[in-house]
């Protein structure tokens, strides 16, 4: 009787009354066994009763992911130590460190203090978010914008509300809307780049907007529901593995840009003169055909403009090779600007060429004319001395359908010689009439009339090669 009485106090104790099966007699109570049976039983009854139990770890998922994203910030400091003029990686680097930093207070959230593990931990973590949209403007030359700062400042904002602080809640759903606060941040700061050149962007952008929503959702019906601490755990949890998985793919994609730009970069290089930083040869002949077209589509004529230095080895002989670099210089900045759609190269040593689409031959000779008073209207300083320097240039025009890159250069080459017979500093065009009759030009080599480039020259190429191959 005792010892019935003994675990029936127990029982009765441990299990409230209401939980107990009514066809249990108090001498089941005496085995052990079914002691442990009715615990359990009771325990599923209490969670049934308090709502579904937490099935994110909030400890091992934040440890996951202070790992990933120390390494990501390891990985990007030596990317940015590596070309230091890139100050993309350096932010998208501290972002990472900040965000890991942020998610390891948060989660000794018990053995540091509680400011520090909820208020600090979490701000230190926003503060990532500011840091990485200061990364995608320094992409783009951008100044960094007051609002990268809108993800912290939210949250430092709400947190030390009363009602805010105390609820666990109510924590949540303020650091979900910071969140999609940045969130839509970096989709603004992908969207203030070249969105038509590069494509990618827009992929980039559209993650950010999803994550942003994301958020913003979670916010909003924790917001309606008023979830208990457990259903609050699940769905942070569940926003945050959604999250962490749109944040990988925006960092692919962030990859994906940067090789991009690296690609068009090195293709620029293969096409544009490392002295002067217009279109070399082979960039230059590329256009001819966008040009024929057009001028075919306007319904006018393809003009070819050869440009010559006057006695421009007398300039290198008497100031100097690096003074004959910055006439070539000074020349091919100016000239350009005269040029519809800049399509203006150099062919070698000091002969220029351009490829217009002109009304008639008077449009032809006024664009060359403009370039030519200029030039000797503004003659070059190079530091030490001025440098007089005169253009000669050769024009042959030709209909749009019946334009031929070959006969035109060879009348255009023609037509500069003239000019410079007839005393240099002038202008010599030839008509569709001379241009038809020009001989075509046997195929040269691959080699032939590229731009054999000085010691200087290829000493800037390298450089540049090597600048732009840190770039990315």
């Amino acid at each position: 009787m005792k010892e019935g009485l003994l675990y029936s106090t127990i029982l009765i104790h441990v299990y409230p009354t209401e939980s107990l099966p009514a066809d249990i007699g108090l001498k089941q109570c005496r085995n052990a066994a079914t002691l442990r049976k009715w615990r359990a039983s009771s325990a599923r009854m209490r969670t049934d009763r308090q709502g579904v139990a937490a099935v994110f770890n909030i400890a091992t998922g934040l440890a996951i992911w202070c790992s990933e994203a120390m390494t990501l910030a390891l990985v990007l400091f030596v990317a940015w130590r590596h070309n230091v003029r890139n100050e993309a990686y350096l932010y998208w680097g501290l972002g990472f460190l900040l965000t890991g930093i942020g998610f390891a207070m948060v989660a000794l959230r018990g053995e540091i203090p509680s400011v520090l593990s909820v208020e600090a931990g979490n701000a230190i973590a926003l503060l990532g978010q500011s840091a990485w949209v200061a990364g995608f403007l320094a992409l783009d030359r951008k100044r960094i914008e007051w609002w990268a700062l809108l993800p912290p400042a939210i949250w430092l904002a709400g947190v030390f509300l009363p009602w805010v602080n105390s609820d666990y809640s109510n924590r949540v759903v303020l650091y979900n809307l910071a969140s999609a606060t940045g969130a839509t941040a970096l989709a603004m700061a992908v969207a203030a780049g070249d969105m038509r050149r590069e494509r990618t962007r827009r992929k980039l952008m559209g993650v950010f907007v999803l994550q942003g929503c994301l958020c913003f959702g979670s916010a909003l019906m924790m917001a309606l529901t008023m979830p208990s601490d457990i259903e609050a755990t699940n769905l942070g949890g569940a926003s945050a593995m959604a999250s962490a998985f749109l944040l990988t793919i925006a960092f692919a994609f962030t990859c994906r840009l940067i090789m991009e730009r690296s690609e068009r970069h090195l293709r620029a290089l293969t096409l544009t003169d490392s002295l002067t930083g217009v279109l070399n040869r082979r960039g230059l002949l590329g256009y001819f055909d966008a040009t024929q077209e057009k001028a075919h589509d306007d319904r006018r004529q393809v003009a070819v403009m050869l440009f010559d230095l006057d006695h421009f080895k007398r300039v290198n002989d008497r100031f100097g090779h690096q003074s004959g670099d910055a006439v070539l210089t000074a020349f091919a900045r100016m000239a350009r600007q005269y040029i519809p759609n800049n399509i203006f190269g150099r062919m070698g040593g000091e002969e220029f060429a351009a490829f217009a689409a002109v009304t008639d031959q008077t449009e032809a000779e006024a664009i060359a004319e403009a370039i030519r008073t200029e030039f000797c209207r503004l003659p070059v300083s190079t530091g030490e001395a001025i440098v007089p320097v005169t253009v000669s240039i050769g024009i042959a025009l030709a209909s749009s359908i019946e334009a031929n890159i070959d006969k035109l250069i060879s009348a255009a080459d023609r037509a500069l010689y003239a000019a410079k017979a007839a005393g240099r500093n002038c202008t010599v065009t030839f008509g569709e009439a001379e241009a038809a009759a020009a001989p075509a030009p046997a195929t040269p080599p691959s080699t032939a009339g590229e731009l054999v480039p000085t010691v200087d020259d290829q000493v800037e190429a390298l450089r540049r090669m090597g600048t732009l191959s840190r770039a990315g």
